[in-house]
């Protein structure tokens, strides 16, 4: 197809996600042709740095021979296997117990979904059957974060606090509570890491209280925020709400869809801490975006739970058709091997310090208040005023100015709502790739301060600034 017909195609045919429909329709697709290390090719052979790892996904990086002859060589032998009527294949059971053994120790059984949403409704359906099978079916409340992102399922979204994923979808649901995130760019300013530690555990703790702890099942989180705008919590936040759940008798899901394998520095942020929760969703990184995989791992506890006892004969009736798939198997199977023996997990805590000190240095240009990071994840939030921390108004559509002016100097990343620039740098960038990031971003940054209308929304000592 030629690429005007492709472009005309889309706008007719391919529903898009997250996006506003009409404006879609109205602006057409930008077709992606090819992929090599972190950079992507477009149709019309412009090469764009992708400093967002395709959907903070491509970990590894584009065109990983190894992957692909991994994922030839499965197809080849077995392209599909049921995990349904007690089957299995090698591969699913060999990556099953390589996350075992990779992940916290509290967590010792792993269901394979087709990605980060579906990992989650499945979490959430193991907890509601865990707690009615062991006897206790009023913990059905379930708590998260504002600005949290849980997926877009039917239930999960209801998790997720964006506006967006509850406006017309009827969500969140009843049993869906949700706490203040740890911001700590929109907390008081002067308040320290403990106080912001404390007043969420506080938050937790009232919430329960409010609700009953006998009423609540779970409380979920990412340990860093991602598509609410890379919220990044104090050292200590994580383990400091795990151990109030274990206080309160609730169960603690880390979300690290986003967060996994390598993301941070290690390959789990839970790692960190040294937390241990009783359920963990991944996807994106496990098969680096190569091809359609999640998991939710959970500790033995839960399972024996939702096992029952041996007399009993009822199944378990939650599944799909494409769980433990072998070809992804294989890739994520592939993919943890570059991630150790390949090195980029080592490359990735390597080079986080440049990234970091690239992302800070920004910090002198007029249009950016904070600058945060945590391994190869992180953000810049841009602000209409460095003092008052003031948000520009939505009127003046930054992120899609942002967002323009970045794919003129060939640069991919994410442009939030709310002026927040997200980065998802694949793990195997190097010095060349960081340079290459940090001046293309500060380009695109003064090419958007140079519009009029930007230069007269900025107030204050960010005015003097420019």
């Amino acid at each position: 197809m030629t690429k005007s017909s492709l472009i005309d195609a889309d706008r007719k045919h391919l529903i898009h996600p997250v996006i506003n429909y009409r404006a879609h329709e109205a602006r057409g697709t930008t077709v992606l042709e090819s992929g090599h290390g972190a950079y992507l090719r477009d149709i019309d052979g412009n090469e764009l740095l992708d400093a967002f790892a395709g959907l903070w996904c491509v970990n590894v990086g584009y065109g990983q021979q190894s992957i692909v002859e991994a994922a030839t060589r499965q197809m080849t032998k077995l392209p599909y296997a049921t995990t349904y009527f007690h089957f299995s294949s090698e591969p699913a059971i060999e990556l099953a117990e390589k996350l075992v053994a990779l992940s916290p120790a509290s967590l010792q059984h792993v269901y394979f979904t087709l990605g980060g949403s579906d990992a989650v409704d499945s979490a959430i359906r193991f907890i509601t059957h865990y707690f009615n099978a062991t006897g206790r079916p009023a913990k059905k409340q379930m708590i998260a974060l504002e600005r949290g992102y849980h997926g877009s399922s039917s239930v999960g979204a209801g998790l997720t606090a964006l506006p967006a994923f509850h406006r017309n979808f009827d969500l969140p649901l009843p049993h869906q509570h949700h706490l203040p995130s740890p911001y700590a760019y929109r907390q008081p300013q002067g308040e320290n890491a403990q106080a912001l530690i404390a007043a969420s555990v506080a938050a937790l703790e009232a919430k329960v209280t409010s609700l009953g702890a006998q009423n609540v099942a779970a409380f979920f989180c990412e340990p860093i925020q991602g598509s609410g705008g890379v919220i990044v919590p104090p050292v200590g936040w994580l383990k400091a709400m795990r151990d109030a759940c274990r206080r309160l008798d609730i169960l603690f899901v880390a979300d690290e869809v986003i967060t996994g394998f390598g993301r941070t520095g290690p390959l789990f942020a839970c790692e960190a801490e040294q937390v241990e929760p009783d359920l963990m969703t991944v996807a994106k990184g496990l098969t680096s975006g190569y091809a359609p995989m999640g998991a939710v791992l959970m500790s033995d506890e839960i399972y024996q739970g939702i096992a029952g006892d041996a007399r009993d004969t009822a199944v378990v009736g939650h599944g799909q058709t494409y769980s433990a798939h072998p070809v992804s198997a294989a890739i994520g199977l592939e993919v943890l091997r570059l991630y150790h023996e390949g090195g980029l997990l080592a490359n990735g805590i390597a080079q986080a310090p440049r990234f970091a000190a690239g992302l800070d240095a920004l910090l002198d240009h007029p249009l950016v208040g904070d600058s945060r990071h945590r391994g190869l994840l992180g953000a810049l939030e841009l602000v209409a005023d460095k003092d008052s921390r003031a948000r520009f108004d939505p009127s003046l559509k930054l992120p899609d100015r942002i967002a323009a002016a970045a794919y003129r100097n060939r640069l991919g990343f994410r442009a939030f709502g709310d002026s927040i620039l997200g980065f998802a740098p694949a793990l195997c960038f190097g010095e060349a790739e960081f340079d290459q990031l940090f001046s293309r971003l500060r380009r695109t940054l003064d090419e958007v301060l140079d519009h009029a209308e930007v230069r007269a929304a900025l107030r204050g000592a960010s005015r003097a600034a420019a």
